[in-house]
């Protein structure tokens, strides 16, 4: 089968497209065809190696694991001998490892049935941000109907979910980011748009939950955008340095929290099988649709993540997979 691999940590330039042997399920593992493969700033860290601190779990000097790859749609293909839930044939989505690949051995409880009403590259983009989104809003953040809701960072994968969901949740949603993301944002649903560009957060406690995906934003800031008894979840980020990343800055707010009436909550999210039933459950109905910017063929992978880094992404990133 042909897979993307990478031998050495870097940028675009270190992925290659290769030949390697079908994997062959355990049995707890069922075999997807795979369609369709979502490409995000997860996928850009493991090819980087970036930050540093991440290389006690992927390699130190190279990658343990070559094959890059998380989201994923595709048909099933074989079923191991413990698998009840899934049969051959069957459509299925989830995030496991070695995505970027013809075919991949995911476990049983990493995948649900595809949506009928989702395309294959629309649930290829809905794991990791659906349920990144999904965790954060309605477990940390415990999102009511009629509460106001501030997405930093809402015209990424995660973003464009958290806008979807919060109004799915019944609050008021306001989205921040860059002025050509406004009319995208506006479109999934938020209620009023805050182009970082011209205008600054507001200062005056407004917003009962701030999501925040864009990670450099100092907490003093946050804090004052923020109700006084108010949830603030950070998820990730790209700022920080080269050895934490920001992962600093979360465990300030962590510390911070102590001794604060506001909740200052980090986000390190991983697919698990309940939030993932929740989104497929979610996602079988009309309000909330993946949004991909475009799909990509699996040989142009390095074009996607070159794409990633320019900033220029609304919503996910796809690679179809099958021809």
């Amino acid at each position: 089968m042909k897979a993307v691999v990478r031998t050495r940590y870097g940028d675009s330039d270190v992925l290659r497209m290769t030949t390697l042997a079908q994997p062959v399920p355990r049995r707890n593992e069922v075999l997807v065809r795979v369609m369709a493969a979502g490409l995000d700033y997860g996928q850009w860290h493991l090819m980087a190696g970036k930050p540093y601190a991440m290389r006690l779990a992927t390699g130190l000097r190279k990658p343990r694991q070559p094959v890059l790859g998380m989201d994923l749609s595709g048909v099933v293909e074989a079923v191991g001998a413990e698998v009840t839930r899934f049969k051959v044939g069957d459509a299925v989505f989830g995030a496991s490892s070695r995505t970027y690949a013809d075919f991949a051995s995911v476990r049983e409880d990493e995948l649900c049935l595809k949506p009928a009403r989702l395309s294959f590259e629309q649930a290829a983009a809905a794991a990791i941000s659906g349920v990144t989104a999904l965790v954060g809003l309605r477990d940390v953040a415990k999102v009511q109907p009629g509460q106001s809701v501030c997405v930093i960072g809402a015209g990424g994968g995660v973003g464009s979910f958290a806008i979807q969901l919060a109004r799915h949740f019944g609050a008021e949603v306001a989205a921040v980011c860059s002025t050509s993301k406004v009319e995208f944002v506006r479109a999934l649903g938020a209620t009023s748009v805050i182009d970082y560009t011209k205008q600054p957060l507001p200062t005056d406690g407004r917003f009962d939950v701030i999501l925040d995906l864009a990670g450099h934003r100092p907490l003093g800031m946050l804090r004052g955008a923020l109700a006084p008894r108010g949830t603030l979840v950070l998820v990730g980020g790209e700022a920080g340095d080269r050895i934490t990343g920001g992962m600093g800055r979360m465990l300030r707010a962590l510390l911070w929290s102590v001794f604060l009436e506001q909740r200052l909550c980090m986000l390190v999210s991983f697919v698990k099988p309940e939030p993932l039933q929740a989104l497929a459950d979610i996602l079988a109905l009309p309000g909330v649709t993946p949004a991909v910017d475009r799909v990509l063929p699996l040989e142009q992978v390095a074009d996607g993540m070159r794409a990633l880094v320019s900033g220029r992404v609304r919503g996910k990133l796809v690679l179809r997979v099958a021809a």
